[in-house]
């Protein structure tokens, strides 16, 4: 089943609260438990792949219910409902959301600071209808971030087929330099323009030394016209031609699923790059992108405040 939002594990967080002083963790597995959620469904991730997904929304359930006084922190790394929590739950709430806890006066005020000190009652209530409402800041966090990522390899493959074929070429070694293979600048540009094998445009070293080689095809092709086996099967002729037994096949296109399908079962170990893998290197390894803005986000140290 789907993970519900951070909105409607209040209820069930609640009333965890109200029983005895619990864990974030705790409260958690309970409610995956009560859910009948799958091992895989507990461990789902965000994004960022730094927290779980049941854990992430479960804290900030309780957490928005602390601002608005339902829930109280009786020690570290503990909660337990307040008075007011459990009056509230002996209302028999079919569900407690944001816009339940914008009763409260203390909550409104939080709320109100964390959109803007100008904003108003008027617009904090609009806000409760938007997507965001709905997801944690983490998760909102990672929704923008793989949406710029995503803006970005679009705007990276444009650029590359509007540029010249010797680009693609030098993107390629910086690339593969920027992965570690080749050595240097200067010696995996001396490996790759060795072309002319076949269906080969160049060679790389594995590693620095030299111990072993990787054979090079390059196809820019335009969105709407992947490589197909033929290509591939190409490629693959002249691996065996020259004994070689590793190769990576790079396109800004497509591959067709016969040409992947292909690739499982060979002795030669090849590697298809399609256009958005380009991208997502590309990215990766800092080649034809750079930063422009670093946001840290801290959370509170835990051992700072332990007087254990």
């Amino acid at each position: 089943m789907t993970i519900p939002d951070y909105q409607s594990l209040m209820l069930p967080v609640l009333r965890l609260a109200a029983e005895c002083e619990t864990r974030v963790s705790d409260a958690a597995e309970r409610i995956a438990d009560d859910l009948h959620l799958t091992p895989e469904e507990r461990d789902v991730l965000l994004p960022s792949e730094r927290q779980r997904v049941l854990h992430n929304r479960s804290h900030w359930a309780k957490f928005y219910m602390s601002k608005a006084g339902l829930i109280g922190s009786p020690a570290r790394g503990r909660f337990v409902a307040t008075d007011r929590g459990k009056a509230l739950l002996d209302m028999a709430p079919e569900r407690i959301d944001v816009p339940l806890l914008m009763r409260e006066p203390e909550f409104r005020e939080f709320y109100r600071n964390e959109g803007g000190p100008t904003e108003s009652d008027a617009t904090i209530a609009k806000s409760l209808d938007t997507v965001s409402s709905r997801t944690t800041p983490e998760e909102q966090i990672d929704s923008a971030h793989a949406s710029l990522t995503a803006a970005l390899g679009d705007e990276l493959l444009q650029r590359i087929l509007a540029n010249s074929p010797a680009f693609f070429e030098q993107l390629i070694v910086d690339l593969l330099v920027a992965m570690g293979y080749g050595g240097s600048h200067k010696d995996a540009a001396a490996q790759l323009r060795r072309s002319g094998d076949g269906g080969v445009d160049g060679i790389v070293n594995e590693d620095r030394l030299g111990l072993d080689r990787i054979y090079v095809q390059a196809k820019r092709y335009a969105p709407g016209n992947p490589v197909s086996r033929p290509d591939v099967n190409g490629f693959v002729g002249s691996l065996v031609g020259l004994g070689a037994t590793k190769g990576v096949f790079v396109t800004t296109s497509t591959f067709s699923q016969p040409a992947r399908d292909y690739v499982r079962h060979l002795t030669q170990r090849v590697i298809l790059i399609d256009g958005q893998e380009l991208a997502d290197l590309m990215i990766e390894h800092g080649v034809g992108v750079r930063g422009y803005r670093t946001v840290e986000f801290k959370r509170l140290d835990e051992d700072f405040f332990g007087e254990e």
